[in-house]
């Protein structure tokens, strides 16, 4: 990755000390900048034209306080994704013919303008999804990263072409990665900016055209992203913006037999259907990440203390609306009541509100659907177990007018639900093993494989745990994050079952070459 100067404003998700006074006051500055931008009307954009149709449009409401109106959003009609699909698909050999080293310097262009506007990105953020003053840092600065690890990919590999061995003297012999054409990326509410910023920035820096599609419910953050795309010089026919409803054009992304590719972030079912459907004709790259239920495994001669922090960051960070939160804990029986003793302190401890003050912790969830899906899991918790600590919707006073949920702990037998569903709300579930073969097969028994934390002082059962844990990213012993923290460059961020498609992964080392095809090239020299 291109070396970077060092930034004492640089916030990652692991960032425990830096020159907080500074970091708050540019974050106020550009709170109050934001706010003053909010309820504006905004368009799509297809070929660099603002257009806009005659559907209900999108009101963006923040979940703090739904009373704010964000701002509305164009619904783009199903006409509006083709007319950008046949757009993209007209300009991609043209943007492939500008050349790896023009589209490598646009994107780092593009990384520049993050960090320079990095503070209103995350204000954005953390009104439009309910994310912490720090978790918004760190989704802006992540942003950022990706967009320059992967254009140094394309560096590192100039542009994926290499000389090949001659079979007779007079041929010459090229292999070459070309882009696959048209990309459609669909991007999820969690990480609107970072995971909006590094699929997309691979695919073009790949040289493939683009149709950009964020979140329903994060078009605000999406088309930030769009106008630093395009300041930074991507071309008006190179990428496209259609903010709208999954329910219209959901389908008319992905099923256009001028699409090339898909990369999509969000739920298994939704996934599926697109992977399933999309190479019915033939097999095209459909790459995803799908989510999690992600566990850590807590040994007798653990750090229990160390084990209790990183398992309670991971937890409600970002209310565990990440899909690599952690959602359930299997702790030997020898240091189980010590463990949850300490993880109900340490929850009881965290500031729960308006996720934009600056000593808040834990926010709102991010619409109506996932407080239902808290409620659902709660009954079903209060059925298999017991409810430890919290449990309940806050709904007085401040919290009268968002999704704010408490962080709940749930003690349950390990055959229970809670233990298997991926809900995607403030629920951990507790359940005591007797040895680590127990813990690894029961953190092996569910469906998704994404990633998993594991706390003991004992190296072979470290190893044991590397080599038989079914997921793509491992952490030990990690107090910031026992399962979340992943950063570009340090922890590639794959999944494994199903959790994944391709079994490379972002921030990665791998990630940038699969959005291209190989293309053998012999010529004959007479």
């Amino acid at each position: 990755m291109t070396t970077q100067s060092p930034d004492p404003m640089k916030i990652t998700y692991t960032t425990s000390a830096a020159d907080m006074e500074k970091i708050h006051g540019a974050f106020d500055k550009a709170l109050e900048k934001v706010r003053s931008e909010c309820g504006r009307d905004y368009p799509i954009y297809i070929n660099g034209k603002e257009l806009r149709s005659e559907l209900p449009r999108i009101v963006d409401t923040s979940p703090i306080d739904t009373d704010l109106v964000l701002g509305e959003f164009t619904s783009a009609s199903v006409e509006h994704v083709n007319q950008a699909i046949e757009s993209a698909y007209q300009a991609r050999l043209k943007w492939e013919k500008v050349g790896w080293q023009k589209r490598v310097a646009i994107m780092h262009e593009a990384a520049d303008l993050v960090r320079r506007d990095k503070f209103e990105i995350a204000a954005c953020m953390s009104l439009e999804v309910g994310k912490s003053r720090m978790e918004s840092l760190g989704d802006a600065e992540e942003a950022a990263d990706l967009i320059d690890y992967y254009a140094q990919q394309m560096e590192n590999a100039h542009g994926y072409r290499q000389k090949m061995d001659k079979l007779t003297p007079i041929e010459d012999n090229t292999d070459l990665l070309r882009p696959f054409g048209v990309f459609v990326c669909i991007a999820p509410f969690n990480f609107p900016m970072a995971l909006g910023c590094g699929m997309s920035s691979a695919a073009l820096v790949a040289g493939n055209t683009l149709v950009f599609k964020p979140a329903q419910d994060t078009p605000w953050t999406g088309l930030r992203l769009y106008h630093i795309f395009r300041e930074a010089g991507v071309p008006e026919d190179v990428l496209h913006f259609v903010s709208g409803r999954g329910s219209v054009i959901g389908d008319a992304l992905w099923q256009h037999p001028k699409v090339g590719g898909v990369v999509f972030t969000g739920s298994k079912d939704v996934g599926n259907r697109i992977f399933n459907g999309f190479s019915a004709k033939w097999a095209k790259p459909c790459l995803m990440e799908l989510g999690g239920k992600n566990a850590c495994i807590v040994m007798d001669s653990a750090d229990v203390d160390a084990a209790a922090e990183g398992v309670m960051k991971s937890a409600w960070g970002l209310q565990n609306q990440k899909c690599s939160a952690c959602s359930r804990v299997y702790v030997h029986k020898k240091v189980a009541e010590e463990f949850t003793a300490k993880l109900i302190e340490k929850t009881r401890e965290i500031s729960i509100g308006d996720p934009t003050e600056r000593d808040v912790y834990f926010g709102p969830v991010i619409n109506p659907s996932a407080v239902a899906k808290y409620e659902r899991a709660v009954e079903m918790a209060k059925k298999d177990g017991s409810i430890l600590v919290g449990g309940k919707r806050m709904s007085d006073g401040a919290f009268a007018k968002g999704y704010y949920l408490e962080p709940t702990i749930v003690k349950a037998p390990l055959t229970s639900s809670v233990f298997r569903e991926e809900f995607f709300v403030p629920i951990l579930a507790i359940g005591e093993i007797d040895s680590l073969e127990q813990g690894i097969e029961e953190s092996n028994k569910v469906e998704y494989g994404l990633t998993a934390g594991f706390f003991s002082k004992d190296k072979a059962e470290v190893e044991k745990f590397f080599d038989e844990i079914e997921v793509g990213v491992t952490y030990v012993n990690k107090r910031s994050g026992a399962t979340t923290g992943a950063w570009p460059g340090a922890q590639p961020f794959t999944g494994w079952k199903a959790s994944g498609a391709s079994g490379k992964g972002g921030c990665g080392p791998y990630y940038v070459m699969q959005f291209m095809r190989e293309q053998s090239r012999c010529v004959i020299e007479e």
